[in-house]
């Protein structure tokens, strides 16, 4: 199991010194959207320069243009890039043929996927390399989406990461469905003592 750590926030300059004390304890260290938004492809830059040796997601969320869009990413550091399970296939399947040219990895996310079993079972085909289930960041019952875990572990024999406002009271109940990844943004980088709560959560996963 890996942990992923997301960087979900408008400033950059925190979010490098927050992953410079934490860096040890991750596995994959996820760019979010918002400092894309804000800094496009400088962002990831930042933080390859900073972290060589890290695998690096860009949390580009591909709906369209993916042939297009995964090369900027790719040339700026990224090793892996999401795409939208909700979009088409085509869309779904350029990606990751580009990506893969590139020799990075793709990750699929299924929070708009109207068929979340299917979506499961046509990834591999399309070329994905994982996935991620979780629920809306807004969304207040923030573990009730694992409900549906069943429907995507059994129908696909590729990792599925796991993202979800998981914290110290919940950890263990994610862990028990044993994802192939554990995403965790806030409850790290907003925590009082990060270095302190990342190893809390690298502890949990290299035990289990």
């Amino acid at each position: 199991m890996k942990l992923q750590i997301s960087f979900d926030t408008t400033n950059l300059n925190n979010a490098l010194q927050i992953a410079s004390s934490i860096a040890k304890y991750v596995d994959i260290i996820e760019v979010g959207t918002l400092l894309i938004y804000r800094y496009g492809i400088t962002a990831i830059e930042k933080f390859k320069q900073m972290f060589p040796n890290k695998s690096i997601l860009a949390d580009t969320k591909i709906v369209d243009r993916g042939q297009e869009v995964v090369p900027l990413f790719a040339q700026a550091g990224a090793d892996w890039v999401t795409v939208m399970a909700g979009t088409s296939q085509n869309v779904i399947h350029r990606t990751c043929t580009a990506a893969h040219e590139q020799n990075i990895k793709v990750m699929m996310d299924l929070l708009d996927s109207n068929t979340l079993g299917q979506a499961a079972l046509e990834a591999k085909n399309l070329g994905v390399d994982a996935l991620l289930f979780h629920s809306p960041y807004d969304e207040q019952e923030s573990l009730v989406f694992l409900d549906k875990w069943d429907m995507i572990k059994g129908n696909t024999t590729i990792p599925v990461f796991v993202s979800a406002r998981i914290d110290r009271t919940n950890v263990d109940e994610v862990v028990q469905i044993k994802p192939d990844g554990l995403i965790i943004g806030k409850s790290i980088t907003e925590a009082e003592n990060p270095q302190k709560e990342a190893q809390f959560y690298y502890e949990i996963i290299s035990n289990n």
